[in-house]
């Protein structure tokens, strides 16, 4: 199952952007994962169903936070004080086991570019 994550674009050094991905279920643990050119896809963080526990890679704690909307089948990866160590493509996928272990199927992501 794909979900579909947006809301990337350009910002500069200390600023703030939202990301969304939408699904089609909301019974889904969910986590982030990025991919910067040039390296490995790593992951960001991730979020339980239900009961919306939680779980952060050390280089995001404090800036990143995830949060879900489940009247919207949404989950939300507010991103705070980017850095340019912070571009990469995000992708949001449904998991296998939390927290980090995927399903095999990424989509798209969402490019966020962050200048200096």
């Amino acid at each position: 199952v794909q979900l579909q994550a947006s809301g990337g674009g350009l910002v500069q050094a200390g600023g703030s952007l939202r990301l969304s991905c939408v699904a089609s279920q909301r019974n889904y643990d969910v986590a982030w994962f990025r991919q910067a050119p040039g390296k490995e896809r790593e992951f960001v963080c991730a979020i339980a169903w239900p009961r919306s526990i939680v779980n952060y890679a050390d280089f995001v704690k404090g800036r990143f936070t995830v949060s879900r909307d489940n009247a919207k089948n949404t989950v939300f990866l507010q991103m705070n004080s980017l850095t340019p160590e912070d571009t990469a493509v995000y992708y949001c996928v449904r998991l296998r086991r939390f927290p980090d272990v995927p399903y095999p199927y990424w989509g798209q992501g969402t490019l966020v570019t962050v200048s200096s």
